[in-house]
């Protein structure tokens, strides 16, 4: 290389190298803290209204369809919310529009808290879903955006097993909160204060707090190169730099970004944002993923598993009808009538320590998934994830053994962990200007398919149990098929950048 061509691009790196130079340290694991704090935040105001339904029932007077349309209210706001927040994390920056995000949601939560009827309840919890949907795919993308890509399937992987325990940590809190008896009533406003509502305080301060935190953070290096602000991005990799050496008295030595239209095109209007990703090459991996998503719907699932933890734990204790399969265990206990000897309004604690089992088990093998990732490589890793978890779904209920059964049905669940696969995947299909937009619209997709598949399957395990096992584990292993269209970025695995002066 010739002296004059050195002295032109001296101090000068590509992106990716500039944020590998700045390490992986105490800034990253604060990054990376906060963003499962955020997604926390994000299941308490997403997923409350699983544990405020039935505690609200007695003194709101709920039926059972109202209460059905409240538990849709914030899946509704979720669908409606994700794309908008996502289109404003790519027009105004990941960091502030999650501080607004945390913050709104945690103060119309909060404001829920003194709903004098199921309709405002509604209302207010379908507004509290709108203003939290970005919350998820916002902090993801900043996080991920903001670390060295050797960590980052890592750092994604490990946030994802963090979602996986929040329901679960969910319903830890409201354990010692909802038995209490207390009941003041607030004559002004016709209400009792008692624990559902204080409930809904506790689970809006995660967001405030995370608000708070928030602040301690610097905004994603690569938004802000992407709207062409090189001399900003690149303090910003030298805080990170700083705060990630702080025994380490040099300053990053980086005078300049190598240019790259992916990386660095300034701010791009509506249109800019939304037309590519309906046109080629992009229109492919939107269509992919967006597929990936619908075919995902462990989660549908889920909703059913108070009510099986229940008839399981029944079985336990009397040892009657362990020769049954899970489909079995579950049509009895839609054919048991109620109990008469129950509080109406009281949750089952056994079953709310059994969903925080499932989520620990689903935690862990994320986080063990996140050790071999890199190995196998994201894509790969995904299709395994959909052909086994889908054909132990089919196998749940071709076996009469209820210990058996339940054992296949917790290994189905488990293909949730492919949630964090495909969040990883689309962050490194999209560009940056349009990425957090991307993640959104196709994850939305996943929750529109959610919002079905909890309708259909509602109906089909009443009817027909084990078709509604058949019918989603099968598109669910069948999903793997899809996937195998993706680019396979088993060999794109980079490895931690040599060291040379610019550090």
């Amino acid at each position: 290389m010739s002296s004059g061509n050195k002295n032109e691009n001296d101090g000068k790196v590509a992106f990716e190298t500039a944020l590998d130079l700045a390490g992986f340290g105490l800034y990253n694991y604060n990054l990376t803290a906060l963003t499962g704090f955020i997604i926390i935040a994000y299941a308490c105001i997403a997923f409350g209204t699983t544990i405020i339904i039935p505690a609200s029932a007695c003194e709101l007077e709920t039926t059972n369809a109202q209460q059905g349309l409240i538990a849709a209210g914030p899946l509704v706001g979720i669908i409606l919310g994700g794309v908008f927040g996502g289109y404003l994390g790519d027009k105004f920056g990941r960091r502030r529009m999650l501080f607004v995000s945390l913050l709104s949601a945690s103060a119309v939560n909060a404001l829920a808290s003194i709903s004098v009827d199921w309709i405002m309840l509604l209302i207010l919890q379908t507004i509290a879903s709108f203003c939290a949907a970005g919350k998820y795919s916002l902090s993801m993308t900043m996080v991920s955006e903001s670390v060295p890509m050797a960590k980052r399937n890592l750092i994604v992987l490990l946030v994802t097993s963090i979602f996986l325990l929040a329901q679960g940590i969910m319903a830890v809190i409201a354990i010692p909160i909802i038995p209490l008896s207390f009941s003041f009533y607030l004559p002004n406003l016709g209400i009792y204060w008692n624990s559902w509502r204080t409930l809904l305080l506790v689970y809006s301060a995660p967001g405030l707090l995370a608000a708070a935190w928030l602040l301690t953070i610097k905004e994603s290096p690569k938004y802000i190169y992407s709207q062409g602000r090189e001399q900003e991005a690149i303090d910003i990799i030298k805080s990170i730099h700083k705060m990630n050496n702080r025994k380490s008295a040099g300053e990053l030595q980086i005078s300049g970004l190598i240019y790259d239209a992916q990386q660095s095109s300034g701010p791009l209007s509506p249109k800019e944002q939304i037309i590519p990703l309906f046109k080629m090459p992009l229109l492919k991996y939107t269509i992919i993923m967006t597929i990936l998503f619908v075919f995902q719907q462990v989660g549908a699932f889920a909703v059913w598993l108070p009510s099986i933890a229940n008839q399981f734990v029944q079985i336990v204790e009397t040892g009657e009808g362990t020769d049954q399969s899970l489909c079995s265990i579950l049509s009895n206990s839609i054919d048991i009538p109620a109990d008469p000897d129950v509080v109406p309004c009281s949750l089952n604690v056994t079953s709310l320590l059994m969903v925080l089992l499932v989520g620990a088990v689903q935690s862990v093998a994320n986080g063990l998934l996140s050790l071999i990732v890199n190995r196998v490589g994201r894509r790969n890793m995904a299709m395994v994830v959909a052909v086994a978890c889908g054909l132990a779904g089919i196998i749940t209920n071709l076996i009469p053994n209820a210990y058996v059964s339940v054992a296949f049905f917790v290994f189905f669940m488990l293909g949730i962990l492919i949630l964090g696969l495909y969040t990883a995947i689309a962050v490194a299909l999209f560009p940056t200007s349009l990425r957090a937009l991307a993640v959104a619209l196709t994850m939305t997709g996943g929750r529109l398919g959610t919002f079905a598949s909890v309708q259909i399957l509602n109906l089909l395990l009443e009817v027909n149990c084990d078709a509604g096992f058949y019918l989603f584990c099968s598109i669910f292993a069948a999903s793997a098929i899809v996937a195998a269209f993706l680019p396979n970025d088993k060999y794109l695995q980079t490895t931690q950048p040599k060291k040379d002066d610019t550090s």
